[in-house]
């Protein structure tokens, strides 16, 4: 195992939600968070901002770097990314977490939700990566972590959303195809998904009360991604990690510290069973 102290971790939608917690995670690991987002100044409908979250991680003693990024732009991933490299001295990993999500059936989806999946959670993804690999070839022990689900080809995971699925599975492709690109210079490409639906802005504008309530916290998925980018980029790529039972296989047995409202059940996520 290897730990995160001084690893640089480019975040992609840190502001708030999963993105936000993996940043708590791995800078209470003693790692050098670079957060990312589009959110600068706080919104009326949204928690927190690339500041508040670097604020967060000082504040405990952590080092952190705020960079305003729209993922959708292909210049700006760029620049970002040699921002970060520039300013902590590399970049030993990348989470790509920026999602954006439209369970609508096909009639109802209109062209411009359809590209917004598509250039947030395919091409970001693609961009992203592609823009972090110089540096990552360069690292000890590098990982690319994309928050996408496993590749279940049910038609029952596509009918009700075709778009969304598409781009979360070509997600999902793009790792898989890293995986084995990336072999050679070590870089480690996985997925991370969640077992349940977690508490975040997309299920409590998305969904109802009853569902945040039968959600997980997004602490889990940070905690099961921290114990990830400590694995062997070498012997753990091309991988598509369930959160929980990443922390099971670590000998964490207690899930209700994860909980929402403890003793409820819990709501499985998409793309599972």
């Amino acid at each position: 195992m290897h730990n995160l102290r001084d690893k640089v971790v480019f975040i992609t939608g840190a502001s708030r939600g999963i993105g936000r917690a993996i940043a708590l995670r791995c800078a209470a690991e003693g790692a050098k968070i670079v957060v990312t987002g589009k959110t600068v100044s706080p919104h009326p409908k949204l928690d927190g901002t690339i500041h508040s979250v670097v604020q967060e991680i000082q504040q405990a003693g952590g080092q952190a770097l705020a960079v305003q990024l729209d993922v959708r732009n292909a210049d700006a991933i760029t620049l970002a990314v040699e921002q970060a490299a520039t300013h902590f001295g590399g970049i030993d990993i990348l989470v790509n977490n920026a999602g954006a999500i439209g369970l609508t059936q096909t009639p109802q989806t209109s062209v411009k939700r359809f590209d917004l999946m598509w250039e947030i959670n395919t091409r970001a993804t693609f961009l992203a990566s592609q823009a972090c690999i110089p540096y990552l070839k360069d690292a000890d022990n590098p990982h690319i972590l994309t928050l996408a689900p496993p590749l279940n080809l049910q038609a029952k995971w596509l009918a009700p959303h075709l778009a969304y699925s598409l781009s979360k599975y070509a997600m999902s492709l793009t790792m898989l195809g890293l995986a084995e690109e990336l072999l050679e210079q070590g870089i480690a490409c996985n997925c991370l998904w969640p077992r349940t639906t977690i508490a975040t802005a997309a299920i409590e504008n998305h969904f109802s009360q009853a569902m945040m309530n039968a959600s997980r916290l997004p602490s889990i998925v940070a905690d099961a991604a921290k114990i990830i980018l400590t694995r062997d980029s070498h012997l753990f790529t091309g991988l598509f990690y369930i959160d929980e039972d990443v922390l099971r296989e670590a000998g964490i047995s207690n899930f209700d510290v994860y909980a929402v409202l403890p003793g409820t059940p819990l709501c499985s996520d998409l793309f599972l069973g």
